[in-house]
């Protein structure tokens, strides 16, 4: 039903302390569109109860769908603001001509939707659950909204990546926009530049907008309040479910993910190369299982293909019993947290 990974160093400290909230310091959320349907449940678990009483910060990181998720947890109710996100995001339905400008504008009433009429300004004053975007400034030809440019652009960026991952700093800068209370220090062996950059009432709406603004798909975000100028787009191009080594703050990380192979960025989704084991030492990861997901309608977990591939009726269905079924994960890792059984998690 859910399997459990941990690094060398997560192992030890369970085995030590117990899995409980205490030991966790950071939260990552990956990037994947609608593939994270499959971990509603345990999000609305994971904080109505088992994070329900934390005093000490909690730094949550995401990327595209994770900010989005990120920016719900830090709200003064989570699990209202995470299930407004699941049930307009799944009802979401676009014209047959459907343009970047149409997905975009959507996605800002999507966002509207998730924040509501305050919700903004409780991610900004949260200090317990402290929300960071993840986003990239793109330089050269993936910073043009002309579509033949920037396809030309990311073209060069899939051939240079099968090289290095690292000769991609030419085009992209990882941009962080972050609670106020932040004290997030990353360490990245790809050597990324990374501006760290408060989030404010004024560039909040445009900074996680930005973090889900996919290549091509959609349109880009330029000039973001209190940014270096340039255009903005999907932080799963650089960190599509992350390669990064956090050294601040200390203690493990906790990481609910729809499968157990994360991959780098988002020119790695082909590619057999490996994220450094050294950067997970502290990960705990939360995944379903195999079995799981063969159980689900069409015996995959959803994408982003499911909006050319079904129609919107059969689409919707399906995506609401998805997020149905994920309380058999909640279930899942309530017990295990009942039981304290550490024998059942894998190394990672």
């Amino acid at each position: 039903m859910l399997n459990i990974y941990a690094g060398a160093n997560a192992i030890n400290t369970l085995k030590n302390d117990g899995f409980n909230n205490d030991v966790f310091s950071s939260f990552l959320g990956a990037s994947g569109g609608p593939k994270w349907f499959t971990l509603f449940g345990l999000d609305k678990y994971l904080f109505s109860e088992f994070f329900k009483q934390r005093t000490q910060p909690l730094t949550l990181i995401g990327s595209s769908a994770g900010a989005f998720r990120a920016a719900c947890f830090a709200q003064r109710d989570p699990v209202s603001a995470i299930s407004r996100l699941a049930k307009y995001y799944s009802e979401t339905v676009y014209s047959d001509n459907i343009t970047p400008a149409e997905i975009s504008r959507k996605a800002r009433l999507l966002l509207a939707e998730v924040f509501g009429s305050d919700g903004a300004s409780h991610v900004i004053q949260n200090p317990v659950f402290q929300a960071h975007f993840i986003v990239a400034k793109t330089k050269g030809l993936v910073a043009f909204e002309n579509k033949a440019l920037q396809l030309t652009g990311l073209l060069k960026s899939y051939a240079m990546n099968r090289v290095s991952r690292s000769l991609l700093r030419s085009q992209y800068e990882r941009v962080i926009y972050q609670s106020p209370y932040s004290n997030l220090k990353l360490k990245d062996d790809s050597g990324f530049i990374t501006h760290h950059i408060e989030l404010t009432a004024q560039n909040i709406s445009d900074a996680l907008l930005a973090s889900g603004s996919i290549p091509i798909v959609m349109q880009g975000i330029k000039n973001i309040s209190g940014s270096p100028k340039g255009m903005y787009r999907d932080g799963g191009i650089i960190d599509y479910h992350f390669d990064l080594k956090i050294e601040s703050p200390a203690g493990l990380c906790l990481y609910p993910h729809f499968n157990a192979n994360p991959k780098a960025g988002w020119f790695d989704k082909n590619l057999k190369r490996a994220v450094n084991p050294q950067n997970y030492s502290n990960t705990v990861m939360l995944a379903p299982s195999d079995s799981f997901i063969k159980s689900l309608p069409y015996s995959k977990i959803p994408d982003r293909e499911d909006f050319t591939t079904l129609t919107a009726a059969e689409r919707i269905k399906y995506w609401k019993t998805v997020l149905s079924e994920t309380e058999r994960l909640a279930e899942a890792l309530a017990d295990f947290i009942n039981k304290q059984d550490m024998s059942v998690i894998k190394a990672l």
